[in-house]
């Protein structure tokens, strides 16, 4: 994490955007890769916004100066929402990261201090847990994309496939442990956090899917990892649609 110091372009960017946009606002936090000492010239200024009160919560981006902006506008009761809804149903804790992370401009005040305090709560509630049918569901959507991975039409189709096949197996590692996911860029340094020796194996086995189309050691490496919870599943899997999935009109 980079210091105010180091941060004085970003944090004039941010201190004007609020002054000039939001100067009602009880707290502003700037997050995101560049705090985190991760951003580079193209890079964006992650900004959330929270007022005492909103009508409802939004999120707007735009070019301030050469920066281009991603503001979150929140209000305490809208946070608290998302955080349930979105962050821990997901699995994947965006706004709570934000919020824990960012440096509070112009300062720390009540109303950030107290939106730290449920960011926080927050991650260390963790993502809600799976249940035998999420982890089925997912040994499922797996077993699928590696028999399409097996025998592509195409090396288009295996690049498309592995990216799914990317994303998919990343939810399922992390969920199926109880951890928290990440999504697209942040899956290979989630995976450097938490699970190392995993991290290794696992760069390996899509580099070579995309340099050489040899699906061999990331089938073998899918396979272990689907082992403590069943294994690969197709055979008898059945998914029932909620009742309610019906429509009551004419055909």
């Amino acid at each position: 994490m980079k210091n105010e110091d180091s941060l004085q372009e970003e944090v004039e960017a941010a201190e004007a955007i609020r002054q000039q946009m939001f100067p009602d606002a009880g707290a502003l936090f700037l997050a995101g890769s560049i705090i985190r000492g991760e951003g580079n010239e193209h890079s964006d200024l992650d900004i959330v916004v929270v007022y005492e009160h909103l009508s409802a919560a939004y999120r707007s981006s735009f070019k301030f100066a050469r920066w281009p902006v991603e503001v979150f506008v929140h209000d305490p009761s809208t946070l608290a929402y998302f955080f349930a809804e979105n962050d821990r149903k997901r699995g994947v804790p965006s706004l709570a990261t934000m919020i824990s992370e960012g440096l509070e401009l112009p300062g720390r005040t009540k109303l950030s201090t107290s939106c730290k305090k449920m960011a926080n709560t927050v991650l260390a509630q963790g993502p809600e847990p799976w249940d035998q049918t999420d982890t089925d569901a997912s040994r499922y959507a797996i077993t699928n994309l590696v028999d399409d991975i097996r025998q592509p039409r195409s090396y288009t189709e295996l690049i498309a496939i592995g990216a799914e096949l990317h994303r998919t197996l990343a939810t399922h590692v992390f969920r199926t442990r109880g951890m928290w996911s990440a999504s697209g860029k942040m899956i290979p340094r989630q995976l450097e956090r938490v699970m190392p020796e995993i991290a290794i194996i696992w760069q390996d086995c899509f580099t070579t899917l995309y340099k050489a189309g040899d699906s061999d050691n990331l089938i073998s490496m899918v396979e272990e990892l689907l082992e403590p919870d069943g294994g690969f599943l197709f055979e008898g899997y059945t998914q029932y649609a909620p009742a309610s999935w019906r429509s009551n009109g004419d055909a």
